[in-house]
């Protein structure tokens, strides 16, 4: 059985989580809705599974697998969130998820989930369409933002979401003007022009939700 962590900032979702994995036999090694909070009791209790979603209250999921790869903290993650948009589960596997599932699926395929990524493979949800599952293991090729690093993924999450150079130094422990370049830099890179420009293509390639 498997020490978990879960991280969703719906308490409800999280009740039931623990409901039926400690029903399984797994322990619950801690919870929270907080990304900060998350990343540092991850570290601290080294649980075997993290569960992850997204789509936190103010933060976005993918602070913290960028963060947990540049780490490399033990923990092997499960994303569970709303999103089946390819490019979601394209950047989650590539900043290190081992697996991902759409909420809404069966009790029984979670705990398949948890089975299969405890034991070192990846584990995908069924709801998945035959596009998204396709868009995990095609090349990139022309993709710019295949050219992006994890800390640039990172901050441009942040920038979509309307945080200043100031926040997310503060945040990141980086200066504004450093923060400021990685902004400059990724417009050079995605060849946009300005900020609401970058707004767009993280809302279009799915990095962040409208409803959030």
């Amino acid at each position: 059985m498997s020490t978990i962590y879960l991280i969703d900032d719906h308490a409800m979702m999280r009740d039931g989580l623990r409901a039926l994995l400690e029903t399984a036999g797994h322990t619950i090694a801690g919870e929270t809705g907080d990304v900060t909070r998350g990343l540092a009791e991850v570290a601290r209790l080294e649980p075997d599974i993290t569960l992850l979603d997204l789509h936190l209250d103010g933060r976005s999921g993918f602070e913290l697998l960028v963060e947990l790869q540049r780490r490399q903290l033990p923990t092997r993650v499960i994303v569970l969130t709303l999103s089946d948009h390819a490019r979601n589960v394209a950047e989650a596997l590539r900043m290190g998820a081992a697996g991902y599932l759409v909420k809404g699926s069966a009790s029984t395929e979670l705990l398949a989930a948890v089975e299969a990524v405890a034991s070192g493979r990846r584990y995908l949800s069924t709801s998945l369409t035959d596009v998204a599952v396709n868009g995990l293991t095609a090349p990139l090729g022309r993709d710019k933002g295949s050219t992006l690093s994890p800390r640039e993924r990172q901050i441009l999450v942040m920038v979509a979401r309307g945080k200043s150079s100031a926040a997310i130094g503060e945040e990141l422990h980086l200066s504004p003007k450093t923060v400021d370049t990685y902004r400059s830099r990724l417009m050079a890179k995605l060849d946009l022009p300005d900020v609401p420009a970058l707004v767009r293509w993280a809302i279009r390639e799915g990095l962040v939700d409208l409803d959030e």
